[in-house]
């Protein structure tokens, strides 16, 4: 890659990771399914105008609206609110850790989904280095709060949901809608679903106002960690290739950690370190190239 796409794709891990920063402010006040309203939302839009302002047209028929409906349950209702409703029982640089399992259940769902996916040995060493740091993660002491399991099982089924949207979004390369448009179709169609459930469950207007800092965490969830991070990875995928720009999952730890010890006051266990330090090998042996060139 050039220097420019590795400055994007470090900017890219810095939005992503900030995502778990945000959120977490964004919980202090505001229930979960209301910070994926906002975040959806608010990232709809601002994606609608990208696509208007550069012409791009929006499908009308009904069968790419199924699939939008379908790649928005898996690939953001919810994991964003499994790991929305996890934050709020562990800290946001662990949830970025076990977010980053995400290609290990891609490994497997597309294993035993896909056709023309099978479980060569790299992936079998992600998959089993995975597992482990996983392991690492759910066997290591409480962090603060009794509900700290529930917290780590609910970020770990949003990263199995993400390999479930991984093997499901593969039909749109096959239905012909350029990546930006599934994006926004993604978005829309899971602002459509969220809407109904916050207000049946979250009853907003009953709601406290909240404060200054939330409405900025709201901001920049919805328009940088979402909206503006979306176009640029689609910039990658177009120049660096998939492979390359998959490279931001080993990053996006480091970012969210790096924020929350610095703005969140965080601090990363001995355990917490080794369960990543194991992810982490897990994803470098995924990619196989730092091997293949030793």
């Amino acid at each position: 890659m050039r220097c420019s796409e590795w400055g994007l794709l470090g900017l890219l891990s810095l939005l992503w990771g900030g995502s778990f920063f945000f959120s977490k402010v964004a919980l202090s006040e505001l229930p979960p399914l209301t910070v994926v309203l906002a975040r959806v939302g608010i990232a709809a839009g601002a994606l609608w105008l990208y696509l208007r302002l550069r012409g791009i047209p929006i499908p009308t028929a009904a069968s790419p609206w199924r699939a939008f409906l379908g790649m928005g349950l898996l690939n953001s209702l919810i994991p964003f609110t499994l790991i929305f409703w996890g934050q709020t029982f562990i800290g946001s640089g662990l949830a970025s850790i076990l977010n980053a399992t995400t290609p290990v259940f891609s490994i497997l769902v597309a294993h035993f989904l896909a056709e023309d996916e099978t479980l060569s040995m790299n992936r079998l060493a992600a998959v089993a280095l995975g597992i482990m740091g996983v392991a690492v993660l759910l066997g290591g002491p409480s962090w603060g709060s009794g509900g700290t399991l529930w917290g780590i099982l609910a970020c770990l089924g949003a990263a199995l949901s993400y390999g479930f949207a991984n093997t499901y979004g593969r039909r749109f390369k096959q239905m012909g809608i350029v990546p930006a448009v599934s994006a926004f179709g993604q978005i829309a169609a899971t602002t459509a679903m969220a809407l109904p459930l916050v207000l049946l469950i979250d009853q907003p207007w009953r709601l406290a106002q909240p404060g200054l800092a939330v409405w900025g965490s709201l901001a920049g969830l919805a328009l940088l960690s979402t909206a503006f991070a979306y176009i640029i990875f689609f910039r990658l995928i177009a120049t660096a290739g998939a492979t390359n720009t998959s490279l931001v999952t080993l990053l996006i730890p480091a970012s969210a950690i790096l924020l929350g010890v610095v703005f969140l006051g965080e601090r990363l266990s001995m355990s917490q370190a080794v369960g990543m330090a194991l992810i982490l090998l897990g994803l470098l042996a995924l990619d196989g190239r730092m091997f293949h060139r030793r």
